[in-house]
């Protein structure tokens, strides 16, 4: 079978497999305190733009999800997200767990905008008794979203701007930010990340590396402290080196956007194909994540040698599926997807 189900299906780059192996036998000071981490978060810092930002490493999404929003918000604020906000559909209520409420509002392809982060806290605000309910303090988005989609700059700036105006922090879930990064349509550098962000993270377990994204706070006030809750919540990997090195050979010699540009080119040959077939979509994201509507007859064989993600029934005779490539994504694979999806639909 191939799969086309997520971007995590494979180990890691085998750069980070040689690199790990090379400095194996190395003894190095535990806790992410190593030479490797302490360059990697140099890297990091430089590539933003950003000399006066805190990185730290932790093993994954929802563990680094529930660290960071336990760490900056106080027992009876909430977070504002997209009612398809990872953390509110796929997390299992784990930024519950930490005591704090999770503030929807309907997704527009996924996102959230400024005008509806202003509306939410004036209506908040203008309440007679505001302290009744949670009190908003962060907006969380994903870049790119659930649905491959990609916030513009204009619409970055915009959520800094309704942040600054009701004195919420901005915090942005980068599991997937190369793709996002390297899509075609994205006019989004890391020094925009940077500057319109209080705090985000790097992700690697779906970008090449083994386990692990780097957290990004930019914000000095946020910093002080955030080791002890990553400390609470098990976040501090007692072999923190292996974190810190795989992220170094990430991003020696731009490895890390060459992958994820790898994965959003397979992803738009799968794109086209869908298109001449004749498929519509149910959001049209321009990253490695695909969201076509497909027949149910051709699904069901399709379905014999690749593997999807099914969204939903459409209709009665239709099912919104995504496929998704990785950095590890073969050529041969796509064009083989390819060839059996004409030989179906012409």
């Amino acid at each position: 079978m191939i799969r086309f189900n997520c971007d995590y299906s494979e180990g890691a780059h085998p750069r980070i497999l040689e690199r790990l192996a090379q400095t194996n036998l190395e003894q190095l000071p535990g806790y992410g305190q190593d030479t490797y981490c302490l360059q990697a978060a140099e890297t990091i810092k430089q590539l933003c733009a950003a000399p006066q930002a805190a990185v730290h490493f932790i093993s994954g999404g929802t563990q680094t999800n529930l660290t960071v929003i336990a760490a900056f918000l106080r027992s009876y604020q909430g977070v504002l997200a997209p009612d398809c906000g990872h953390i509110n559909v796929h997390e299992a209520g784990a930024i519950e767990m930490t005591g704090h409420r999770i503030l929807t509002a309907p997704h527009r392809n996924g996102k959230i905008t400024a005008e509806q982060v202003s509306r939410l806290c004036r209506e908040h605000w203008q309440d007679d008794n505001p302290e009744f309910a949670p009190q908003p303090k962060m907006v969380y988005i994903s870049f790119p979203t659930e649905f491959g989609t990609l916030y513009s700059k204009q619409e970055l700036y915009d959520l800094r701007r309704a942040c600054d105006e009701n004195g919420l922090y901005l915090f942005m879930d980068g599991a997937r930010l190369g793709y996002g990064l390297t899509a075609e349509e994205n006019d989004v550098s890391w020094q925009d990340v940077a500057t319109c962000c209080d705090v985000f993270y790097i992700g690697g377990t779906k970008l090449g590396a083994l386990l692990g994204e780097a957290v990004v706070i930019t914000n000095p006030k946020l910093q002080k402290d955030f080791r002890y809750t990553m400390k609470q919540h098990g976040a501090i990997l007692a072999k923190g080196r292996i974190l810190g090195i795989q992220f170094l050979t990430l991003f020696q010699d731009g490895l890390y956007l060459q992958l994820a540009a790898h994965a959003n080119r397979m992803a738009a040959l799968i794109r086209t194909a869908c298109e001449e077939a004749r498929f519509s979509f149910l959001y049209p994201s321009p990253t490695n994540q695909q969201f076509p509507i497909v027949p149910n007859e051709i699904l069901k064989d399709l379905e014999q040698q690749y593997v999807f993600s099914h969204l939903k029934p459409y209709d009665h005779n239709h099912s919104a599926i995504r496929i998704c490539t990785s950095w590890a994504t073969r050529e041969e694979d796509v064009r083989q997807f390819i060839t059996d999806l004409k030989r179906l639909t012409e």
